[in-house]
């Protein structure tokens, strides 16, 4: 469904405590039947190296999104992958911090609301202001709270090169909703 509304990449959350979680092996499946253009994404929080490289060797993900406090240092070690490192945005963050991004190897920084819960799928958003900056440094991605009502707003306020969407498009955890993502779909098309 998501694929035939123009979607470009699916996530699969390798986070074991997430309601989103799904195995390896089950995202295998899942990717064989994926046209070849459809880029897959794996998501991880504060996993050990060894615990990424088999998740991304079983899975087949093309592309690994760090969501936890990983560092420059770790992300180095990963950087055989294409990488997207998450930046919870939070009261918290401080504009100063950007000076720090250009040390990650990454190809691209998804924006997302902090919670001290959770890591991701708040469906909160989050100040995007600060988004401007972040974009001089590498190509920016937008998540935090999005959904069919703020959607084409964030693009038009952004300019992001891509946008996330999780919770926003969910009847519940781990659910998307076909009329929700529909909706989101034709607001994103909208708005570029």
């Amino acid at each position: 469904m998501a694929l035939d509304l123009g979607v470009d990449a699916l996530g699969f959350n390798f986070f074991p405590p997430s309601p989103r979680y799904i195995a390896p092996e089950e995202v295998r499946a899942i990717i064989r039947r994926l046209p070849p253009f459809t880029v897959s994404v794996g998501l991880f929080v504060n996993s050990e190296y060894g615990t990424v490289a088999e998740a991304v060797r079983v899975s087949g993900v093309q592309v690994i999104q760090l969501h936890g406090d990983e560092s420059p240092e770790y992300c180095e070690k990963l950087s055989g992958w294409p990488l997207i490192k998450v930046l919870r945005i939070g009261e918290a963050f401080s504009s100063g911090l950007v000076d720090g991004l250009e040390q990650y190897p990454v190809r691209a920084f998804l924006l997302d609301s902090r919670d001290d819960l959770l890591f991701g799928g708040t469906g909160k958003t989050f100040d995007w202001s600060i988004s401007r900056r972040i974009r001089r440094v590498r190509p920016l991605i937008l998540a935090g709270g999005l959904r069919p009502g703020n959607v084409g707003e964030a693009i038009r306020v952004v300019d992001p090169h891509a946008v996330d969407v999780c919770s926003g498009v969910e009847s519940s955890p781990g659910r998307k909703d076909p009329i929700l993502l529909r909706e989101f779909m034709n607001e994103v098309r909208n708005a570029v």
